[in-house]
């Protein structure tokens, strides 16, 4: 890591593709440029608004940066449908909304992470490189908001899940990727991926961070 930049030049020729949606110009063309100029990553559009990315959206998106309040369809609103046209690209929300209600609807709504606006622009990079690396990076303060809530919430709710199937889910709730699973569970990394294509589909979830969110609320993490 250079001037607290995260280096991620020892990775594959093929540059971590970034997609941001974001309608201040300030702000867009400021991240669009740190993106652009940091080595390994390479920025895939740069859009005002969801309609205007949907229009130019290209063909393999790593992460998307996605704001919440947009003209037109807000982020939130735009979860589904981009997830629809670009399946395998993680959706990290970033925003000057801390409250409650947006951060829950997003998550609940499939995004993979959550950080603020205010959020330096090295831990940005840093929050991207974990989202690719199937994490749920959040900012410290959401996240403690996220697990106070669920603490809170309604007595569990059942599942049918089995006890290897738990202890991946109670990994990915650590913030383990899936080698890391791998190696902590002495699995093949096929294997976890196995297990948690079965615990998306027993648990109704389309995402981690989805996924992470049922297990807190229900007291398997």
């Amino acid at each position: 890591m250079a001037g607290g930049i995260p280096d991620i030049g020892d990775m594959p020729a093929t540059a971590l593709r970034v997609l941001l949606i974001e309608d201040h110009t300030d702000f867009r063309e400021g991240l669009s440029h740190l993106i652009k100029c940091t080595a390994g990553f390479a920025l895939a559009g740069s859009f005002p608004s969801v309609e205007d990315a949907e229009r130019g959206l290209p063909a393999e998106v790593d992460v998307i940066l996605l704001d919440i309040h947009l003209p037109g369809r807000s982020g939130i609103e735009a979860i589904a449908s981009l997830r629809s046209r670009l399946p395998e690209a993680r959706i990290i929300m970033i925003t000057v909304f801390d409250d409650d209600e947006n951060i829950f609807n997003a998550i609940l709504s499939g995004a993979d992470g959550y950080i603020l606006k205010k959020t330096p622009p090295a831990q940005i990079l840093q929050a991207v490189v974990d989202a690719r690396d199937g994490g749920t990076p959040m900012t410290p303060y959401v996240a403690r908001k996220v697990v106070e809530y669920f603490k809170k919430a309604s007595a569990p709710a059942s599942h049918d899940l089995t006890a290897r199937e738990v202890e991946v889910l109670q990994a990915l709730s650590r913030g383990l990727d899936t080698q890391e699973i791998a190696d902590t569970l002495f699995i093949a990394t096929d294997t976890v991926r196995n297990h948690l294509k079965h615990i998306y589909a027993k648990l109704h979830v389309r995402s981690r961070s989805q996924a992470v969110a049922f297990a807190i609320k229900n007291r398997l993490a």
